[in-house]
This record gives structure tokens, C-alpha cells and sequence, in this order.
């Protein structure tokens, strides 16, 4: 790989090792007038993270372009919150991705030895990699067709088309950045780099509070069951769900009231957002072919994994809806 295309990747051990030989102070950096543009771009990354994507910015150069996403990483570690931790994880990943298409086999495949995601290439421009390292990019990755099952196994390998190989390689960058945060950064650091901080700190939390006001509409949010609560909270800090989550979170909001839209919005920062088949999704649980689903009871959502943080209310009901009702009554967990 040119090192022209290092600031495509900055998480790569490479770049890593490139950026360290620089040998610039990070103190300098996050204070030198000098590196006033490398710190924006930084605050840029963040906020764009939070918002959805990370856009290309052709007016910074190569070196703040690198520089960035190392500042960018220590703006995170400074707030330390799973929220937006989560969020820039995956805009950053998803950044990666976007770049990782366009390029070449060969380049390509340098990532994936990088990210312990080896492939080899076939005549037919195939990516054929082990199913071992096929199952280690493709294991958080929760669409039926990234199951090995319904992939074909040749002597223990399995082919993909490029583009798939770039979306596992995509899941091992979210999982390399987020494995990798917070940082330990000192407090003169953070204090430094206070301006940023306190903006993109505003923005988190206009961002969680987004979908609470034009999201749920009349329905009240306060009164979830803690496994919805969570479930939500993973939703839009952009975690693929489980299938039997993503079920047991869609027939609750649908049967308490939300719209088809609302909930279909819920989705829209997951990795594999597809809208169309989301959408499908959501009709047909709420009931588009005639059979209407209610959610699952608490035995079966504790069976699938799916009960987080019970309290004492969730000891006295079998089924999130009469949470829900319950404490809509009496207007607080007893």
C-alpha cells in the first residue's frame, strides 16, 4: 500500500507505526496554533460520527487528514461515553468501508491480513478466505445471508464478492476502534481540547434526546421496561441486533402505539440499515398480512438473551406490556 492511502486507513499498524515515527508532540498537537485545522477536522470526524456519516474533506491535506483521527480518538476518550463511543466507531468503520471499495484486490487484501481477515482472490475476482476467518468478520454481523450456513463451504473456505469482503473487513475496523476506546488520556489533555469537548458534548446529547421528543410521539418513553430500554439504547448507538431482539423491540413500540415510520426511524443508524426490507419488516409484524404479532413474554425474551437489568416491577409482571401499563398507572417501578 502507497503511503498516500494511509489516511484512508488510519487503524492499520502501518499507519499506526507511521504516525508514531513522525514524532510529533501530542501536546503541540493538541495545543500549537500550528495544528488549529488538524484539531477541527478532529471535531469534524466526531460530530459527523454522531449525525451519521464521516464525509471526505478535499481541503485538508495528507497529514491532517492522519492526524485527525488520532485527535479525533482522544476527543472520545476525554467524554467517555458508550453512546457516542459507539456512534464514532461505527461512522469511522463505515468511512473505511467507503474507501475500501474503490480499491484495489490487492490493496485489499494488506487490509485483511492487518485485520486477521485473510483472503486470497480468485480467477473470477472471488474473494476465498477460511470459514474461520470468514465467521471471525461476519459473527456480529446479524443478516440471514452472512450465516455460514448459507454460505457454500469448498474444503473448508468460502467465496464472497468483493464487496462482501470489504463489509467484513468494515466490522473488524468498528471492532478494532471500539475494542480500542476510551484511551487513557491525561487530564491537561482533555482539558485542551475543552472547546471541542463541550460542543460535541451538546451534540450527543441533543442527538439521545432526538428520538424521545419527535420519535416516540404520545407514547411514553419513561414507562419502558429496562430490557426495552436497553434495546433502544443499543439500537441508536448503531448495534446490530439479534434477530429475536429486533423482534421482541419492534412488536413492543408497534404495540404500544408507534407508527410503522417511528419504529422504521428507530433502525436507521444500525450498519446494515436497509430501508425497503426494514420497512417490510416492520409492516409485517404490525400486521400487513393479517396476523398482528404481540412482543415476546419475559420467559421467552430471558430464553433468547434478551432481558437486561430487571428491577423490582419486572418481579411482579411475566410480559413487557404489563410493565408498561403498570407503571403508565402507578407512574413508577414498585
Amino acid at each position: 500500500m502507497e503511503i498516500d492511502k494511509f489516511s484512508n486507513y488510519p487503524f492499520l499498524t502501518r499507519t499506526v507505526q507511521y504516525v508514531a515515527d513522525m514524532g510529533t508532540p501530542v501536546d503541540n498537537i493538541l495545543t500549537s496554533r500550528s495544528f488549529d485545522i488538524t484539531r477541527y477536522r478532529a471535531r469534524s470526524r466526531v460530530l459527523q460520527a454522531i449525525h451519521g456519516d464521516i464525509q471526505h474533506d478535499d481541503t485538508v491535506n495528507f497529514t491532517v487528514e492522519l492526524l485527525s483521527y488520532a485527535v479525533a480518538r482522544i476527543m472520545v476518550s476525554c467524554l467517555n461515553d458508550a453512546f457516542l463511543t459507539r456512534r464514532y466507531s461505527l461512522a469511522e468503520a463505515k468511512y473505511a468501508y467507503h474507501m475500501m471499495k474503490q480499491e484495489n484486490n490487492e490493496v485489499l487484501q494488506e487490509i485483511g491480513e492487518d485485520l486477521h481477515i485473510v483472503a486470497s482472490v480468485t480467477e473470477s475476482g472471488l474473494f476465498y478466505l477460511h470459514f474461520t476467518d470468514y465467521i471471525r468478520g461476519a459473527v456480529r454481523l446479524r443478516s440471514i445471508q452472512w450465516k455460514l450456513v448459507n454460505r457454500i463451504l469448498n474444503s473448508g473456505y468460502v467465496s464472497i464478492t468483493k464487496e462482501e469482503y470489504a463489509r467484513l473487513l468494515q466490522e473488524a475496523v468498528r471492532s478494532r476502534i471500539i475494542d480500542a476506546l476510551p484511551l487513557n488520556v491525561p487530564d491537561e489533555f482533555c482539558q485542551a481540547l475543552e472547546k471541542y469537548l463541550l460542543e460535541i458534548k451538546a451534540s450527543v446529547d441533543i442527538s439521545r434526546t432526538e428520538f424521545d421528543e419527535a420519535g416516540f410521539g404520545n407514547v411514553e418513553s419513561e414507562h419502558f421496561p429496562p430490557c426495552i430500554v436497553h434495546l433502544i439504547s443499543n439500537a441508536q448507538g448503531g448495534i446490530n441486533l439479534a434477530h429475536s431482539a429486533r423482534f421482541a423491540l419492534t412488536s413492543f413500540l408497534l404495540n404500544i402505539g408507534m407508527s410503522v415510520d417511528q419504529v422504521v426511524s428507530l433502525f436507521n443508524v444500525s450498519p446494515d440499515f436497509n430501508e425497503e426490507k426494514t420497512r417490510y419488516q416492520v409492516e409485517h409484524i404490525s400486521g400487513s398480512t393479517g396476523t398482528a404479532y404481540k412482543p415476546p413474554s419475559c420467559t421467552t425474551l430471558i430464553t433468547y438473551g434478551n432481558c437486561y437489568g430487571k428491577d423490582k416491577l419486572c418481579e411482579t409482571i411475566r410480559h413487557p406490556l404489563n410493565y408498561y401499563k403498570r407503571k403508565k398507572k402507578t407512574g413508577s417501578a414498585k
